[in-house]
């Protein structure tokens, strides 16, 4: 489509391109190098699929939780059945998260429902809010959130990522960070609640009452 600026006013001329032409300005693979694919700017389901060779339908399929029309930057989509959920991927994160403490000869963290939920609304006000802060425009630090939503606690920590497609690729980045592996392996922790929304990651660690 070419733009035509012509006294102030803007016309479009409507050029036709062939499915060969639009095939050739998108770099092919005859089939995905890896599970999960993160949505960059201008994605759809259609273009994926074509780069990927694979049937658009079916990516919709495997994505249900997806929407069409309004895909979000850095969103995690499946692009193969053997890939597990995006949606199972909190429980990973804790399966990862304990196992990393077994290593040191710490107590397992329990993933409690109410935590999850408030990590879950920080990881939803990041994205909705566009922000990357652990102190939330709407809801003020992690310490009044929880507070907010009934959650008593001794002490209290949170570790926060975005735009990491796996659980182990989001762990591995926590773990590489000194101040986010002392939260992960604190002994006093005893509770834990995993958060992701598109490609916001929050983690919520309390020592309960």
């Amino acid at each position: 489509m070419k733009k035509l600026f012509i006294c102030g006013l803007l016309l479009f001329m409507m050029v036709p391109v062939s499915p060969t032409d639009t095939q050739a300005q998108i770099k092919t693979f005859k089939e995905p190098p890896f599970e999960f694919y993160k949505v960059s700017k201008g994605d759809s389901f259609w273009y994926i699929a074509q780069r990927y060779g694979l049937d658009y339908k079916r990516l919709m399929e495997l994505n249900p939780d997806v929407q069409p029309l309004n895909m979000h930057v850095g969103e995690i989509i499946r692009l193969k059945p053997s890939a597990e959920s995006p949606s199972t991927f909190q429980e990973q994160v804790v399966k990862l998260v304990n196992a990393e403490r077994a290593k040191h000869g710490l107590k397992p963290l329990v993933h409690r429902a109410d935590i999850k939920n408030v990590a879950q609304k920080k990881a939803e006000d990041m994205i909705n809010s566009n922000y990357f802060s652990h102190t939330s425009p709407n809801y003020g630090s992690p310490f009044d959130m929880l507070k907010t939503f009934g959650v008593s606690y001794q002490a209290a920590g949170e570790n926060i990522a975005k735009g990491q497609k796996t659980p182990e690729e989001v762990m591995n980045a926590w773990m590489n960070s000194s101040g986010h592996r002392a939260n992960i392996l604190k002994p006093e922790y005893d509770s834990i609640g995993v958060g992701l929304y598109h490609s916001a990651w929050v983690q919520i660690f309390i020592k309960g009452r």
